[in-house]
């Protein structure tokens, strides 16, 4: 009975290993009329997820992946902690949408992004500057060297 019981936990063990937090899912881009776009016209692969946690310090706060042709994407192995996630799927043209998740010891989480193409015409552009204040630098934003000699 003893052998029994330390195969059991071996194979608990195991069990448990292998089921390490992460956050998977899909991603489909839809058209204005929020019909499913084909994969032949524009295909889902180069969506950036981003993964933040918001519960955790920031070695392991964020990670972001990318979609494959499948519509695919899948977090790091071994880099999803428990807690309160962010979830964020981006690709330009597109509007961007965010779930929140909580992701447990043992758990992982299955997530469905649907992002809609923005018309042509309702698309922001970055302005220029308006005045001289804006084009100011922030000198702690550059890093300056001094001529070498």
């Amino acid at each position: 009975m003893n052998a029994a019981m330390n195969i059991l936990f071996a194979v608990m063990a195991l069990f448990l290993g292998a089921c390490s937090p992460s956050i998977s899912g899909t991603v489909l881009l839809l058209d204005a009329n929020m019909q499913p776009i084909p994969p032949a016209k524009e295909g889902p692969q180069g969506t950036v997820i981003n993964m933040i946690n918001t519960t955790t310090t920031l070695e392991k706060a964020s990670q972001a992946v990318v979609v494959d042709a499948e519509g695919k994407f899948e977090s790091l192995k071994d880099y999803i902690i428990p807690g309160m996630y962010k979830v964020e799927a981006t690709r330009i043209g597109y509007s961007t949408e965010t779930q929140t998740l909580e992701i447990t010891k043992y758990g992982g989480k299955k997530v469905e992004f649907k992002l809609k193409k923005i018309p042509e015409g309702k698309r922001e552009s970055i302005k220029g500057s308006k005045s001289d204040e804006d084009k100011i630098v922030n000198p702690g934003e550059v890093n300056i060297q001094p001529p070498t000699m």
